[in-house]
């Protein structure tokens, strides 16, 4: 697993899951790659290019953890779970590579991406690659239950997202529509990772809420730090690359505070250097400067502050689970989302 994931998905202090973690994610990747071999050798060489884009695997570590802090009997898990976990990195996967196409990204793990080494046609369709063989694999299933709540996932994603571009420079936009984008475009998917893996264990519904709670909550507060590192980040830490969501004028949660709460002046001036990052040359200087004053005004803090409370929730949202080292684990992951530095 690239870097080990240890700076959000610390190893689990219990050896059995650590280790029960490291088999699983180990048959995941191979999974997926036997997925999506191809008998033509460009398709080959652009898969194993976007394989280094696999970094946390976040969303498949949540569907194993919940399968086992849900399994009837400790630490159980089914070939099933394996299968989602595969299929919802396959899904995050085609996030990343049709979120670097919109967002003219240059660098993500440290490297090139694929749209900046081969251009936007073969991103889109590499995309569109995973997608496909997303459902592919999750039609071997038994039950059409995980193909259709990923599918109303990846709905719900695709309407985040288009509602994100909607309000692209929208300077006027509340923390009400950023939180519904954040739901949609992130935390959806992490909630039906965390549903799909109780479910494979057939738990009553209210537990599988639960769960889905969790993994909402956990994906917002992520997203609320994903956005602050894309203004407080160092490039060469986060591995990809930075500023991108003022250049591409999506207004984050520290921006959205700091333009309520400054006097008109300031605010000009806000608005004038969340647009001068249209120019390259410019852009570190002025997203400097902008980080500069959020966290002058407290704005960072602001956010933080709100990424600690979604995080909050999501560990109350699994108190009735029965005290387990998988439910210990998700406790610790919930936690670690709050010092994440990648």
């Amino acid at each position: 697993m690239a870097n080990d994931a240890v700076n959000l998905l610390a190893a689990p202090t219990d050896t059995s899951i650590s280790d029960l973690l490291a088999r699983e994610l180990c048959q995941v990747e191979q999974r997926f790659a036997i997925e999506l071999e191809s008998g033509l050798e460009c398709v080959n060489t652009l898969v194993a290019h976007i394989e280094r884009y696999r970094g946390k695997m976040l969303r498949p570590t949540l569907v194993l953890t919940t399968g086992m802090a849900c399994a009837p009997t400790p630490l159980q898990l089914t070939d099933d779970h394996c299968v989602v976990a595969t299929v919802t990195e396959m899904v995050h996967m085609a996030t990343l590579v049709h979120d670097d196409v919109l967002d003219e990204a240059t660098v993500r793990r440290g490297g090139a991406t694929l749209n900046h080494l081969r251009g936007n046609e073969s991103a889109v369709m590499l995309g569109d690659y995973l997608i496909s063989h997303a459902y592919h694999l999750c039609s071997s299933l038994d039950t059409t239950l995980a193909s259709r709540t990923i599918a109303d996932a990846t709905n719900t994603v695709c309407s985040g997202e288009l509602l994100q571009l909607h309000h692209r420079d929208n300077w006027e936009l509340d923390e009400a529509t950023y939180f519904e984008i954040v739901r949609r475009k992130t935390a959806s998917l992490c909630g039906t990772c965390c549903q799909l893996g109780a479910m494979l264990h057939d738990v009553p519904d209210h537990v599988a809420q639960g769960l889905y709670d969790y993994g909402e909550k956990l994906g917002i507060a992520f997203q609320i730090v994903d956005d602050l590192l894309d203004l407080t980040g160092m490039e060469q830490t986060v591995g990809k690359t930075l500023g991108l969501d003022l250049k591409n004028g999506k207004v984050t949660l520290p921006v959205i505070r700091c333009l309520r709460d400054c006097d008109e002046h300031e605010r000009h001036l806000l608005i004038e250097q969340c647009h001068g990052t249209s120019r390259e040359t410019a852009m570190r200087a002025d997203t400097d400067r902008i980080r500069r004053l959020l966290e002058d005004r407290g704005c960072v803090r602001y956010a933080v502050d709100h990424a600690a409370a979604f995080v909050a929730d999501a560990k109350s949202a699994i108190d009735a689970l029965p005290d387990s080292p998988a439910k210990d684990h998700l406790f610790d992951m919930a936690d670690a989302v709050l010092t994440r530095t990648y």
